[in-house]
């Protein structure tokens, strides 16, 4: 058997045979789901199907567009909207791929992006995950993503690898990297079989950086490969402003600490968040008058005093 045609070790056939489920989200955004589909027309990669997830949006998606004009395409409707952790879940319970593709809707792909995501699988049976090169769609010019850094375990902050940097051929090695990027990434089924799905508690924001330490805690490599690209339109789908943002940001966060910190690491950021960010967060919001944000924090900072278990996924 040829190299590019091997078989993985879990069972997944890897190169030009093997089969990719490219899921997505729609959540009210119909339009950028169409844009989404119109760029998917033009990948190379032969072997893919395409489910796309309608996630409880107000317009029936199959209302504003006619499935039969994009090929290998499922539209699975869920009348609850189930964030983004739990439509990705349903997606990759439907999928029948050796590979799931979770990307954004909001998104516009390089041709070649499959292809070039699977080749680290070949070259390594370590890698469960590759990520592409991200860049903004409103200014390609610039990083988005390039990988991440490592958490910090007393602080809970983590930072990507280029982002809002010139793209000038500095971020053209490919690497390991700690983190993957909810935006995209292509996932093994070996790695879904084995750790398991997104932890469908963290609703939005830090689900992709949970599901990357389970996946790393496997023994899994998480790769960043910059010849695949695309391009994002950053926080399309909820807004950069939204108190939605900020009370999951806050919420997940602290949840993560939660569960991937030993007790010393786990006090001392509760300290840190404490007399920090918490009094920096209010100070802002006050002068701002971004007092429904102020609220939206304080919920999500509440919500890990109440919710006593993070095991659960």
């Amino acid at each position: 058997m040829a190299e590019r045609e091997r078989i993985g070790d879990g069972g997944q056939r890897i190169g030009e045979s093997a089969l990719v489920s490219i899921i997505t989200i729609n959540y009210n955004q119909a339009e950028l789901t169409r844009q989404f589909l119109e760029s998917v027309k033009e990948l190379t990669y032969p072997n893919y199907e395409l489910i796309v997830v309608d996630n409880a949006s107000v317009q029936l998606l199959s209302d504003y567009l006619d499935p039969a004009e994009y090929a290998h395409l499922r539209l699975i409707r869920s009348e609850v909207n189930l964030g983004f952790t739990g439509g990705n879940n349903l997606g990759i319970q439907e999928a029948k791929g050796d590979f799931f593709f979770i990307v954004n809707n909001d998104t516009e792909l390089a041709p070649t992006v499959l292809e070039e995501l699977l080749t680290p699988f070949r070259e390594n049976k370590q890698v469960g995950v590759t990520c592409p090169k991200i860049k903004f769609f409103d200014a390609p010019q610039l990083v988005q993503y390039a990988g991440y850094n490592p958490i910090n375990l007393y602080t809970g902050t983590a930072t990507a690898i280029g982002f809002n940097q010139k793209d000038d051929g500095r971020f053209d090695q490919p690497h390991p990297t700690y983190f993957a990027h909810g935006c995209a990434m292509l996932v093994s089924r070996q790695v879904v079989e084995q750790v398991g799905r997104f932890a469908e508690r963290f609703f939005l924001y830090y689900e992709e950086l949970d599901w990357s330490q389970r996946i790393r805690n496997a023994g899994f490599v998480i790769y960043y490969q910059p010849t695949a690209s695309i391009l994002h339109k950053e926080s399309a789908s909820v807004g950069q402003n939204s108190t939605l943002r900020t009370y999951y940001l806050t919420r997940n966060r602290i949840l993560f600490m939660r569960r991937h910190c030993s007790s010393f690491q786990r006090l001392v950021f509760y300290l840190f968040f404490g007399v920090f960010v918490f009094p920096k967060h209010m100070f802002t919001y006050a002068i701002t008058g971004k007092l429904k944000h102020a609220k939206a924090f304080i919920q999500g900072a509440l919500w890990n005093v109440t919710s006593t278990s993070v095991s659960a996924v």
